[in-house]
């Protein structure tokens, strides 16, 4: 007995390494007005089958147009069937395209294109973001636009 009561005194000490961290962060983002627009072209097209075309002066041609800010016009076209009675087809489409701008757009004024997605700009105004000593993390919205994050993180290392 005296020989284990002996042993226990020399034992060892127990080691260990111990690292704790904390890490705290606080975001807080206002976004920029932005606005994305999409300007599209203009598109022409005509087919036929046993049919005569005609510009209004010249048999057999089709108009060339105008362009005006950017978008096409197509001429006038008439479209006459080469042999009464006989079957034709004749098609024709126009897509219009978006006027070229004569200004930059502005946030909720863009409205000469087809596609457009504007957003107006964030609002600090109360925005704001607290982490205490203790952790305890504060954060107060903002307006419009805006966002806030706030994080603690703890690590305890045992080696």
């Amino acid at each position: 007995m005296k020989l284990l009561i002996f042993l226990l005194f020399f034992a060892a000490p127990a080691r260990a390494d111990i690292t704790h961290a904390i890490t705290t962060s606080t975001q807080l983002t206002v976004n920029a007005a932005a606005t994305q627009a999409q300007r599209i072209g203009s598109s022409f097209s005509a087919a036929g089958s046993n049919i005569d075309t005609t510009d209004g002066t010249t048999a057999g041609t089709v108009s060339v147009g105008t362009i005006t800010s950017g978008v096409y016009s197509p001429g006038t076209i008439a479209a006459t069937q080469d042999n009464a009675g006989a079957a034709f087809s004749y098609s024709q489409s126009y897509t219009q395209a978006d006027a070229v701008p004569t200004s930059a757009p502005s946030v909720g004024a863009v409205g000469n294109f087809s596609n457009i997605t504007s957003t107006a700009a964030g609002a600090k105004d109360t925005l704001a973001g607290t982490i205490t000593s203790q952790g305890v993390i504060t954060i107060t919205a903002g307006g419009a636009g805006t966002s806030a994050i706030g994080s603690v993180e703890s690590a305890l290392t045992i080696k």
